[in-house]
């Protein structure tokens, strides 16, 4: 009887697991998508390199002020609802995309499609964190978080069977009518949270009536400063690659299709590391994962400082790719473990928009640095004390979790927390 009962609950919640990696993986593809498509944008709307930077620019802006607002909107009115309207959002806005005219309307397009992305991460990472058994937690935001290095290789897929100039659309019809079809599914077969029904909404509006009180009262201050520290230091790195590894190894005296090449290698080891790496802290506990995956992250650094070749400048690629983007859906774990219910959303939705923070600052700052003649090498190389810094942040929030033991034992409640 007691396998029966749970029979539901399991298999909802692995439905909740999969409906999320659904649209975590066009999230990925419609984040992507820009980038593939600017080149074939640029010519048809005349785009100088400056006004290329900011349809780049913009999205990532949305995310921000998305990732923050999708958060607070979860412990208000419920993650599915809120998960709902996000994924309605950038599906719209990326079809408007298709119809933009000049360079203001493309801007305006992004910035609101980047709203909508922004805002369904954290309900993602709360859907499935609750969604899974707390001993599973971990290996359910991994499971979700690798839909976006693959939705990523998709959107390149996309603009590699589109040729033509007017082609690049076809990226942004994907990019939209999917999350459109995906809605009815996520609106008939998705369950609210089981933990934010338990509590009520009267609990609801009481907990979230402040997000001062969510992030830094109740003893949650050192939890979230922690976190936001290694939010911004790892994605700070991460997106310095994402934007700037093709880049590195052309100036290393390697062809274009090399450094596709490298590119490959490091979205393969994404998708490989945001699973394996965030099952792990399931298997072997927190502590060890994320002391193994700062260590992982610095030893690929110096890898790809050190490489000179194709063959060692792709496997620095893979083992950057798995280490930083496992290590993205490890924090992501993290955040979702390190907020009670009532208040996770807005707790991960304001590390989230910390980390797009990072997204921003990265390239920028890597940018300047090699407009002033900073060679590839050292710039990687002066990333390995910033991930020092990150990995103490992340190990102070690991001391955080001296309850997990009792709940996965069943002495303290789920519903608790």
């Amino acid at each position: 009887m007691k396998a029966s009962t749970n029979l539901p609950t399991r298999t909802s919640g692995a439905l909740t697991i999969g409906l999320c990696l659904a649209v975590a993986l066009l999230e990925g593809l419609d984040l992507q998508s820009t980038g593939i498509a600017a080149p074939r944008m640029a010519r048809e709307f005349h785009l100088a390199v400056a006004q290329l930077g900011w349809a780049f620019s913009i999205g990532a802006l949305g995310l921000l002020p998305g990732a923050a607002i999708g958060g607070r909107l979860a412990d208000r009115i419920g993650r599915k609802r809120v998960l709902m309207l996000s994924v309605a959002l950038f599906g719209i806005f990326s079809i408007v995309t298709t119809q933009v005219w000049d360079l203001n309307s493309l801007l305006a397009a992004r910035f609101l499609t980047g709203l909508g992305l922004g805002a369904a991460m954290p309900n993602l990472i709360a859907l499935c964190a609750e969604a899974a058994h707390p001993d599973h937690r971990s290996t359910a935001v991994g499971a979700m978080y690798c839909g976006m290095p693959f939705g990523a290789a998709l959107a390149a897929v996309i603009g590699i069977v589109s040729p033509g100039d007017d082609g690049w659309r076809h990226i942004f019809y994907v990019g939209g009518v999917g999350p459109l079809l995906t809605l009815p599914l996520l609106a008939c077969f998705m369950k609210e949270s089981t933990h934010f029904v338990a509590l009520g909404q009267n609990a609801h509006r009481a907990a979230s009536s402040s997000v001062a009180q969510a992030l830094w009262k109740e003893g949650r201050a050192s939890t979230t400063f922690a976190l936001w520290i290694s939010y911004l230091g790892t994605l700070i790195v991460l997106y310095f690659l994402i934007n700037w590894l093709p880049s590195m190894v052309i100036a290393r005296g390697l062809t274009r299709v090399q450094a596709g090449v490298v590119q490959m290698m490091f979205n393969i080891g994404g998708g490989i590391g945001a699973i394996v790496i965030a099952g792990l802290m399931d298997r072997i506990g927190k502590k060890p994962t994320v002391m193994g995956m700062y260590v992982g992250i610095a030893a690929a650094l110096a890898a790809l400082a050190g490489a000179t070749g194709s063959v060692s400048m792709a496997c620095g690629g893979l083992l950057a790719g798995l280490f930083l983007v496992g290590g993205q859906s490890v924090l992501y774990a993290l955040a979702g473990n390190a907020y009670p219910t009532q208040v996770r959303g807005t707790g991960v939705g304001a590390a989230v928009a910390v980390g797009r923070l990072g997204s921003i600052v990265g390239p920028l700052i890597a940018g300047q640095l090699f407009a002033i003649g900073q060679s590839p090498s050292m710039l990687v190389a002066a990333s390995i004390p910033l991930i020092a810094i990150a990995a103490l942040g992340a190990l102070v929030v690991v001391a955080k979790f001296p309850r997990e033991t009792l709940i996965a034992s069943g002495a303290v409640s789920t519903e608790s927390i």
